[in-house]
Formats: C-alpha cells, sequence, structure tokens
C-alpha cells in the first residue's frame, strides 16, 4: 500500500463505500504481516515509495511464495531479486503474476502499477558484456521504481573512446550507475567527465588478482575522481536503490 492507496481508502470510507471498521481493520495490518517465517513491511512503500524487496538467495520458493503471496494481496509492484532458474520456475508456476527476467535475476510483477518519476533518464554504464547481468539487476529495479534509465553498456577503459561517444547522454543524467569489474578504472574515468552523481558498482568479473570484485571495489574506493559513491560487489539493486532516493529528493525532471 502506497500513499495514494491510503487516499484512496479514506475517500471511499467518506464517500460511505467502506465501513469504518473495515477500514480500521486494513490500516491495523497495514505495518508488519507476521508469516512466522518472515514478517512482512507493508509500510515500505509508504515510507519510501516502493514495497518491501525481497532477497530471494537463500530462501526457500515455499518461503518466497508466501511472502510474495503477502506483498500481492496489497501491492501489484512485487521484485524479488538474486533468483536461480529453477527456483523461479517454481514461484511462477504457483503465481502467474509475476515473470522471471532471467539476465537479471528478479522475478516482477507481470502487470505492476506503478507511479512514474519524472526524471530524466539514469544512465546504467558497463565496462564490458560480462558487467550486463548485474546491470540488468539495477535497470529492474529502477523499472520497479517508476524511474527513466537507459543503458550504456561495453564502454570500458580498454577502448576508452567509446565511453566518449555517450558523454551527452552522461553529462545530462541525473545519476550515473557505472558497473565494472577488473581494476574498476571506469568509475572514475566517468566521475572525471561528468558533474553529477556517480554511483559505483565493483562485479566479481576478472581473473586471478581480480580477487572476485575486490580489486575492483578498492580500486573504486581509492579512485582519484572526487565524489564517487561506491556500493557493494556485485550489488546493481542497491545502486539503483541510491538512485532512486537521490531522484526523489530532487524532483520533477530531475
Amino acid at each position: 500500500m502506497n500513499t495514494q492507496s491510503v487516499r484512496e481508502l479514506l475517500q471511499k470510507v467518506q464517500r460511505g463505500e467502506v465501513e469504518l471498521d473495515s477500514a480500521v481493520e486494513l490500516l491495523k495490518q497495514l505495518p508488519v504481516e507476521d508469516l512466522g517465517f518472515a514478517n512482512v513491511d507493508h509500510h515500505r512503500a509508504l515510507r519510501q515509495g516502493l514495497p518491501e524487496v525481497v532477497l530471494g538467495e537463500s530462501k526457500t520458493p515455499e518461503q518466497i511464495i508466501g511472502i510474495a503471496q503477502a506483498l500481492l494481496a496489497r501491492s501489484s509492484n512485487v521484485l524479488i531479486t538474486r533468483v536461480e532458474n529453477d527456483k523461479a520456475q517454481r514461484i511462477c508456476e504457483v503465481l502467474p503474476a509475476l515473470e522471471y527476467k532471467a539476465e537479471a535475476r528478479v522475478v516482477i510483477s507481470r502487470d505492476r502499477v506503478v507511479e512514474s518519476l519524472d526524471n530524466s533518464p539514469v544512465a546504467i554504464v558497463t565496462a564490458g558484456t560480462s558487467d550486463i547481468p548485474i546491470a540488468e539487476e539495477a535497470a529492474e529495479t529502477l523499472a520497479a521504481c517508476g524511474a527513466k534509465h537507459q543503458r550504456v553498456f561495453d564502454v570500458g577503459v580498454a577502448g576508452i573512446h567509446r565511453v566518449v561517444r555517450h558523454l551527452d547522454l552522461l553529462q545530462n543524467t541525473p545519476v550515473a550507475i557505472v558497473v565494472a569489474g577488473m581494476e574498476g578504472a571506469l568509475a572514475s574515468v566517468v566521475g572525471g567527465l561528468i558533474a553529477g552523481p556517480v554511483i559505483a558498482v565493483p562485479t566479481s568479473v576478472g581473473y586471478g588478482t581480480a580477487l572476485g570484485g575486490f580489486t575492483a571495489l578498492f580500486g573504486m574506493l581509492t579512485g582519484c575522481a572526487s565524489g564517487v559513491s561506491v556500493v557493494n560487489i556485485d550489488n546493481g539493486f542497491g545502486a539503483a536503490m541510491a538512485a532512486f532516493r537521490i531522484l526523489r529528493r530532487m524532483g520533477p525532471a530531475a
């Protein structure tokens, strides 16, 4: 339930379409629903603009289905991250209102109703093609938030001229999400070219001393370009949510 849903409920009470006691019971259930194995936060959309997002990793299909059913009962906007194919098939069989985006490894609502933000597109930039799955997680998260975005893929520093071709978009984006493995240098390059916020996502792409993403993480944290924020390794979701918070504070046409 979001702010608009609460307004509509109160208007129905005002018009006599919903009994007062029924509305009170619904609002009493609003903050938290105890499923035994999970406490579903139905108040999240009111506080933050997006319903609770479910981390699918380490949860059983049955647990995910139970949480998703609780969310679907009050919202059409469900997002489940880090879901492998076999688990996703089971979830979508039981809940046909959901669909699987394999590259991003997310399960989302087929017919979600999202309040769109009036923002200029967030630029989602990857150093290489291997970084795209993490970028797609960010893209699907932004879509669930109602935020416009544009993909700029495979423009890493091994061919620096590739990113320069997209300078107009990058210099006008309200937020840039830069996804890179190896040494993570692209985040500093983009950070040095544009004035807006840059959110860097180190990925676990790379050989040997890439150390599963730690080399990219350390490179981004110690980068020369000032003001670049860094999220955890492979955390496309976290980067998108950080961008969403920035966009909501910026207001229309950010």
